[in-house]
């Protein structure tokens, strides 16, 4: 039975509601407790990986805990629902420290909140992703359902990306720390919002009902599905790119091209980027398919991100007076983001089909688990480099303009070197991963869904 209307926009919109929250902490956590807060830059960036360490026995583990789960309303909504209704609440709490606290305290305070946060996120996220294979049969319908919520996910982080700042001034009245407490507490209910009206509307329609497999039997099958260990790789490496940037573009526009109203100018960037990510994935990336494979799109991806990077370092080197040159490395750049968004989700959700065919056994919930974790693992990677980078050259957490202005041209150089240089080198791995390891054309998904079918129908008999 193929998926109504209302079971497509009812996910879409839990895609929207999550990726809101995802884009809040991955982009400004950082800048919360480092730049607002005083939190070392280094000791944040310790902090933001070790969880991520954390979450490689914490995301896996929960992966086989949803493949037990037995329940009326399945094995994926009762976590969905509750993993949401935590992480909003410690979202909250990671956004609100104590005023009383600093020093090792409040470092304290900010590990403590952010591994419950990952936790909770993972309690959640693996559910929401698994049932993309429960909720389709293969071919078209998966890659249309995968399609649609990573487009509704770009658009939740892309609204996040564009608004964070506006409403954190606007809501604190130039007090950026009430400012994120407050915007943190209007995201923290949407998102349970919109996670209702999916748990609501939708239910497994398909289920493989296969024995639950152990922790040890999950990495096994993991390391068996060479498919879906490319994808992982890939993911961690476009990620770790994406997430530099994002984690240091704030400090670009604070402390490079600066300016009183610095914010404002970081603000109108982000909404063209936004707007185009937005695009990319509802408009860009349909019509390429119409013409072109999946896997052709994800070269034009790579091609247009290293573009992107390219572009951004040789206008950082200019005399930067308007924002607007700025939107040309944006456009290629977030563009790439809406692709590699779409398609990883999609190559991940093909290998499923895969892993069942040649281990025998259907473990979305093991691969689906993974990819939560290394697009955490990648956040993580990225702010560690990001907090090197300030910490080596000393960018100052003073928020004033004088301050900001007064920032040596050597730091500067190594800023936008560290946002633009290291994320193409991390892109050209990804490339030469995928060329060498990734078989799945559309053909190959095709013919081994047809074979999965046939197994099924044989077994039934």
């Amino acid at each position: 039975m193929k998926l109504t209307s209302k079971e497509k926009i009812s996910y879409g919109l839990g895609a929207v509601g999550k990726d809101m929250v995802y884009m809040l902490s991955a982009s400004y956590i950082l800048y919360y407790y480092q730049d607002i807060l005083g939190v070392s830059a280094v000791a944040m960036g310790i902090i933001l990986l070790a969880a991520r360490v954390f979450d490689a026995f914490n995301d896996p583990i929960m992966g086989v805990v949803v493949a037990k789960t037995r329940t009326r309303w399945g094995k994926f909504r009762p976590w969905l629902m509750i993993g949401t209704i935590l992480n909003a609440i410690v979202l909250y709490l990671m956004f609100a420290a104590p005023p009383a606290l600093d020093g090792a305290g409040l470092t304290a305070y900010a590990a403590v909140t952010y591994i419950l946060w990952g936790v909770t996120y993972t309690m959640m996220d693996i559910p929401y992703w698994s049932m993309i294979p429960a909720f389709t049969e293969g071919g078209k319908e998966r890659e249309g359902l995968s399609t649609l919520a990573r487009s509704c996910a770009g658009v939740g982080s892309a609204i996040v990306t564009i608004i964070t700042m506006i409403c954190v001034f606007q809501l604190g009245q130039g007090d950026e720390r009430k400012g994120f407490r407050l915007f943190a507490l209007l995201i923290a209910v949407l998102f349970v919002v919109f996670i209702t009206i999916t748990c609501v509307a939708i239910k497994e329609k398909s289920t493989v009902d296969v024995e639950s497999p152990s922790v040890g039997q999950m990495f096994r099958a993991l390391l068996s599905n060479d498919q879906a260990m490319a994808i992982v790789i890939i993911i961690v490496l476009i990620n770790c790119a994406i997430y530099t940037t994002s984690n240091l573009v704030i400090y670009f526009f604070k402390y490079d091209f600066g300016g009183e109203g610095w914010y404002n100018s970081y603000t109108i960037f982000n909404t063209f980027g936004g707007g185009i990510q937005i695009l990319s994935m509802m408009l860009f990336f349909p019509v390429l398919r119409k013409f072109i494979s999946a896997m052709k799109v994800f070269y034009i991806g790579f091609a247009m991100a290293i573009l992107g990077y390219i572009s951004l370092l040789i206008l950082a080197f200019t005399n930067m007076s308007n924002v607007f040159l700025l939107f040309i490395p944006a456009f290629f750049i977030f563009t790439a983001h809406g692709i590699f968004s779409v398609l990883t989700t999609v190559f991940l959700a093909n290998t499923v089909d895969y892993g069942e065919l040649k281990n025998n056994r259907r473990d979305e919930s093991v691969i689906f688990s993974m990819q939560t974790f290394v697009v955490k693992l990648a956040s993580g990677i990225a702010a560690l480099i990001a907090s090197i980078c300030l910490s080596i050259f000393n960018l100052s957490d003073d928020t004033s303009d004088t301050v900001a202005a007064a920032v040596a041209n050597s730091s500067v150089v190594g800023l936008r070197m560290t946002m633009t240089v290291i994320p193409v080198i991390g892109l050209l791995i990804a490339i030469f991963v995928f060329y060498k390891k990734y078989i799945l054309t559309e053909e190959k998904v095709e013919e081994i869904a047809a074979q999965v079918k046939a197994k099924r129908e044989a077994e039934a008999k």
